[in-house]
């Protein structure tokens, strides 16, 4: 049994809102990941059940190839090859469902068209402060994930029943990842409630870690090992290193044949470094460096990744993005990391 976050008007709100919806399409923020398209694909399969076609899942641009074995991926459009079907998708859709993403600006070019679609809107998410002009928004920052949230959903509008292995699959791939394998933002004891019924419908946990966690590539491994001793900086704070950089260059990323998804992960591993907690990667993308923060215990990285980098995210784990030179990205971050250090969320 778990508690029910969400009100009872939220509930009937957005089951008039799919009651209504001949046409529905899923939309999730640029460079999905696991939650991202764990939580749109769980809901398409949900709504199928349900009863409505057509379902779309659109994304803005690829996702990484460890997850392409997820159910129902295969018929996930992306924006940047399908620009022209995703857009009459959009235009004629009843009902969009935003997942996982609290602005349009997280969905890129997509972004546009969603602020100019005249159908319903509904935002299911667990990051702050969203700013998407929806007919409903159900955003709950304290769960670990938006899979958690789809869940949650599913169970108060009164339908467990109708939570399938295919569906429970793609719920329990998005909270593993969104927790680092339930490493970060998951101690909260409703979590495992959650994991328990997922296993209890025939999850096999093992089995989803390793298609996610032990399928990287060669030259992938090739990368981790050139970031840990050629790229890693180490800043001192208070006389022990504190905070550790990785910064990549389109010519490095070039040199070991990225793919989308290859830098997942890789922020994380200066946590295993007894005196850093704060860790910071950033590479250069096409038109931007994307930065990636995570942080452990009580010094939260969201509000720096938002107040200097247009991001944001988890108090742990928080995302961004600097328009400019991959230099110039790392010259903001030194002129103020003092205040990253100095962050830090008050012991309740």
């Amino acid at each position: 049994m778990i508690s029910e976050i969400f009100t009872r008007q939220e509930i009937h709100a957005a089951a008039r809102m799919i009651d209504n919806a001949s046409s529905v399409a899923i939309l999730t923020h640029i460079s999905p990941d696991g939650d991202a398209l764990g939580s749109s694909l769980a809901m398409q399969r949900y709504l199928k059940i349900l009863g409505k076609d057509p379902v779309a899942v659109i994304v803005p641009n690829t996702f990484p190839q460890f997850l392409s074995w997820l159910p129902a991926a295969q018929d996930i459009l992306v924006y940047e090859q399908n620009a022209d079907e995703c857009g009459v998708i959009l235009h004629e859709a009843d009902l969009i469902i935003c997942l996982d993403f609290n602005s349009s600006k997280r969905i890129g070019k997509v972004g546009p068209l969603l602020d100019a679609s005249e159908s319903k809107k509904l935002v299911i998410d667990h990051h702050i402060d969203p700013d998407i002009a929806a007919d409903l928004v159900m955003s709950y920052p304290s769960a670990t994930s938006t899979c958690e949230l789809v869940f949650r959903f599913i169970c108060q509008s009164g339908n467990f029943d109708f939570i399938d292995l295919p569906t429970a699959v793609c719920i329990y791939t998005g909270m593993m990842t969104d927790t680092g394998n339930f490493s970060y933002n998951s101690n909260h004891p409703e979590l495992y409630n959650i994991v328990a019924q997922l296993v209890t419908l025939g999850v096999d946990k093992d089995d989803i870690y390793n298609r996610v966690f032990n399928t990287y590539s060669a030259e992938r491994l090739r990368l981790t090992g050139y970031c840990l001793y050629h790229k890693m900086r180490l800043f001192k704070h208070n006389k022990r290193n504190s905070l550790a950089l990785i910064a990549l260059s389109s010519q490095e990323l070039l040199r070991f044949n990225f793919h989308s998804g290859d830098a997942e992960g890789l922020v994380n591993l200066p946590l295993q470094i007894g005196d850093v907690y704060l860790s910071v990667m950033m590479r250069e993308d096409t038109d931007k460096i994307k930065i990636s923060f995570r942080s452990q215990g009580d010094h939260p990285v969201n509000e720096f990744a938002a107040k200097y980098f247009g991001g944001g995210g988890h108090k742990n784990a928080a995302g961004g993005e600097f328009y400019g030179s991959l230099d110039d990205a790392v010259r903001l971050l030194e002129q103020h990391v003092n205040e990253l250090y100095e962050q830090k969320q008050p012991t309740i």
